[in-house]
C-alpha cells in the first residue's frame, strides 16, 4: 500500500511539473489550439458545401465538429511521445533515474497531464464550434459523457505514443511515425464524410475503426445525430460508447504494461 501511494504521489510530481512546463512555454498549448481551430473553420467554411451528408439527416457543420474532436484528441496524443522522447534526448530522464521515484510514475505524470492539454483543446473547439453554428441538443449529464469518452480514448492512444517514443527514442522520429499512421487512421473513417461515401475495402475499415466509434459516441451524446435516419448496419456503430471503451481497455491492457518496462529499459542505459 505504501508503495503505491508512493508511486501516486511521484506521478503527481511529474504531472505537475509537465504543467508548469506547459505555462511556462506558452507556445505549446498555443499551436495545439490552433491547428483545431483551423480545421473547424476550414472544413465548415471551405469545404462544407461540397461534400454532402443527406444521408445523415442533420447539418453539415453539426455533423463535423465531433469528428474534429476526435481527430484532435488522437493527434494531441502524439505530444506524449514527442515530450518523452524530448526528455531522452536532453537527459531529463537521466535526472529522474536519480532520484528516489518510482520508475513508472514519469509515464504516468506524462500521461496523466497531457490530458490537461486535450481538455483545453476540447474546451477552444467547442468555443469554435459554436461560431460556426455547432449545438448540443443532449442534456448536460450526455455532453458531458461525450467528452469523457473523448478524453478516454485520447488517454489510451497517448500511452500508444509513450511507447513507440520509448522504441525510437528520437523526437523527430516519434511526430514522422505517428503522422504515418494516424494521418490515414482520422480520415478513413465518419470523422469528416459519411461512411456510405466510401468505397468497398475503406467503408469496412472505417466501420471497425476505433475512431469511427468514438466520433459517433460523440455525436450522439451531444444530440447530433438525426432518429429518424437509419441506424448503422455493424455492431461497432450500434454501439459506439461500448466499442470505444472496449478499445480503451485493451490498449491500456497492452501499453500500460509495455511503456513501463521500455521506459526502465531506457532510463537503465
Amino acid at each position: 500500500m505504501a508503495v503505491l501511494t508512493e508511486g501516486v504521489s511521484d506521478a503527481w510530481v511529474i504531472t505537475r511539473r509537465n504543467l508548469r512546463k506547459i505555462v511556462r512555454v506558452p507556445d505549446v498549448l498555443v499551436f495545439t489550439t490552433l491547428s483545431p481551430i483551423m480545421f473547424v473553420l476550414l472544413f465548415a467554411y471551405v469545404f462544407g458545401n461540397a461534400i454532402g451528408t443527406q444521408d445523415t439527416g442533420v447539418n453539415y457543420r453539426e455533423f463535423l465538429i465531433a469528428g474534429v474532436f476526435a481527430q484532435t484528441v488522437v493527434f494531441g496524443a502524439t505530444f506524449t511521445g514527442y515530450s518523452l522522447a524530448e526528455d531522452l534526448q536532453k537527459g531529463i530522464i537521466d535526472r529522474f533515474r536519480s532520484l528516489p521515484m518510482s520508475s513508472s510514475s514519469v509515464v504516468v505524470g506524462r500521461t496523466v497531464s497531457d490530458i490537461g492539454i486535450n481538455l483545453v483543446s476540447l474546451f477552444v473547439m467547442s468555443l469554435t464550434g459554436l461560431v460556426v453554428g455547432w449545438r448540443i441538443r443532449s442534456s448536460v449529464l450526455e455532453a458531458a459523457g461525450g467528452y469523457l469518452v473523448l478524453v478516454a480514448f485520447a488517454f489510451a492512444i497517448s500511452w500508444i505514443m509513450a511507447a513507440v517514443a520509448l522504441t525510437v527514442r528520437t523526437p523527430e522520429v516519434v511526430n514522422n511515425a505517428s503522422f504515418i499512421v494516424i494521418f490515414p487512421l482520422t480520415f478513413i473513417a465518419n470523422t469528416f464524410v459519411s461512411i456510405s461515401s466510401l468505397p468497398g475495402p475503406l467503408a469496412t475499415f472505417a466501420n471497425w475503426n476505433p475512431v469511427s466509434s468514438v466520433t459517433q459516441a460523440a455525436r450522439e451524446m451531444f444530440g447530433n445525430t438525426d432518429p429518424r435516419a437509419p441506424a448503422p448496419d455493424v455492431w461497432s456503430l450500434q454501439h459506439p460508447v461500448l466499442y470505444t471503451l472496449l478499445w480503451v481497455v485493451i490498449i491500456l491492457a497492452v501499453f500500460v504494461p509495455l511503456s513501463i518496462r521500455l521506459y526502465r529499459r531506457a532510463a537503465s542505459r
